[in-house]
């Protein structure tokens, strides 16, 4: 955890924000697998109580009560059967003090805190729940149908939560540097390890098992594959095949769960051919550019559509586009190789908050989302950037058999597209390169004192000298 003061002013702030009534942040009960008993492992707690309450304990709820100002934790010490299973824990109280809560309760008393709030018209703020069993909870206790929880969810408390978790703090950062530091270690043993003739489970298996040890777990489900057209191509018993590429993306979290998030494509057999080289100069040029733009006040729709225009420019000059750029990438054509948005937020989440929906963390009320426009629609992150901001930049280029014949048959931009050229890709699978970046106060710079090898060469030297 971090410092007591941390969270006691987090809370504070968040006060401030919201400025009445009363806040209820649930924290996450054990998940089943296939049966009560056995749970996922490890057990992950939920970002937003993590950030206001910092304890890691599944049945935890956190109420602030503005008003009154008072603060209380909630939950059900563990009884002698438990700890005989799973060794002795803090109680609620040890734990409330840690974070600088003064008050306790046990999970029963939490319903008459809701009732005598639910009676005295008082404002309950609580954030849009993701899980059935929080869902059932909050029913329980407010009277919600679950499918009504959605639009009752507090849009203050969103949006103050949004408000702080946005902007990282010097602690946070240190915390993503640590992360990124488990996200080299992850890519480059995939490096290391792929060849022709192991499966893409075998090395996705031993990626996944540098984040068990040296963080607490994966920040999502590892990404490794020969298809880098399928965005997200889990790991399959499908052989490495010399002269494919593998696309692997992946990231690890700290044992405080901040994230790493990133994504190499390279050849199974170490040597780019010029086919590749010729798709993967572009995707390189949009990543390295974005260094160059993205800054304080600056648009990142707008960012992402500078890479979009650098796309459909050197897709011409390979003759698989044509007409004029910019009314291409107007009609959305540069969507057949990019159908995805340059980034999005991150931090405790690896879409950070993406739980409280996205028009509210990549958007605001001057930036909305094109929620028409293919590809277009599939941007998380459109807002100005501010400083303390951590954006992912993953441009890719992408050919999807499926898509090609679909926007061919219906002809959608047929004046920008050269259809018989491109069908002549449908084997080649796709590209992505993928870092995190920090905004700081005149421009950006990457998560990561050491940066994964990202350049044909250096990937290239890296794979022939650490061979495994």
């Amino acid at each position: 955890m971090f410092s007591k003061d941390t969270y006691i002013n987090r809370r504070n702030e968040l006060k401030k924000l919201v400025k009445s009534g009363i806040i209820i942040l649930f924290g996450n009960n054990e998940s089943p697998v296939n049966f009560p008993a056995n749970g996922y492992y490890p057990f992950r707690q939920d970002s937003s109580f993590l950030y206001y309450f910092g304890q890691k304990r599944e049945g935890l709820v956190g109420v602030i009560d503005i008003d009154n100002n008072k603060e209380l934790l909630i939950g059900n010490d563990i009884e002698i059967e438990d700890i005989v299973w799973f060794g002795s824990v803090n109680s609620v109280k040890d734990m409330a003090e840690a974070v600088g809560v003064a008050s306790t309760a046990s999970m029963k008393e939490l319903d008459s805190i809701c009732r005598d709030a639910v009676r005295l018209h008082r404002k309950i703020h609580f954030l849009p729940p993701y899980r059935a069993d929080i869902k059932i909870q909050i029913f329980d206790l407010l009277g919600i149908h679950p499918t009504k929880q959605k639009e009752a969810s507090s849009l203050d408390l969103i949006k103050a939560v949004v408000k702080m978790r946005s902007v990282k703090s010097n602690e946070e950062i240190a915390e993503l540097e640590r992360a990124a530091i488990i996200g080299y270690n992850m890519h480059t043993t995939a490096m290391r390890l792929t060849k022709a003739g192991l499966t893409e489970k075998f090395v996705a298996g031993h990626v996944d098992g540098v984040a068990n040890s040296l963080g607490s777990m994966v920040s999502f489900p590892t990404i490794f594959t020969q298809h880098g057209e399928i965005m997200h191509g889990n790991p399959s018993m499908n052989v490495l095949e010399d002269g494919r590429l593998v696309l692997c993306d992946c990231g690890g979290e700290t044992i405080e769960h901040y994230c790493s998030d990133n994504t190499r494509t390279f050849p199974v057999n170490g040597k780019f051919t010029q086919r590749q080289l010729d798709i993967y100069k572009i995707v390189e040029e949009c990543h390295d550019s974005v260094l160059n733009i993205a800054k304080p006040g600056v648009k990142y729709k707008d960012v992402h559509f500078a890479v979009c225009h650098i796309i459909f420019d050197r897709m011409k000059e390979l003759g698989l586009a044509k007409g004029n750029t910019d009314e291409a990438v107007a009609a959305g054509a540069h969507a057949l190789f990019l159908p995805h948005g340059l980034g999005h937020m991150m931090g405790m989440d690896v879409h950070d908050m993406e739980a409280l929906d996205q028009i509210n963390v990549g958007f605001d009320e001057e930036t909305r989302p094109n929620l028409e426009q293919f590809g277009t629609n599939a941007l998380r992150m459109g807002r100005r950037l501010e400083e303390g901001f951590v954006v992912t930049d993953e441009p890719g280029i992408y050919f999807i058999p499926d898509l090609i014949d679909n926007w061919k048959i219906n002809k959608h931009c047929a004046d920008f597209l050269n259809f018989d050229k491109i069908s002549m890709y449908k084997d080649f699978g796709g590209i992505r390169i993928e870092d995190d970046i920090l905004i700081t106060q005149t421009g950006c710079r990457f998560i990561g004192k050491n940066i994964i090898p990202y350049k044909p060469k250096d990937i290239e030297e890296y794979m022939a000298s650490n061979k495994e």
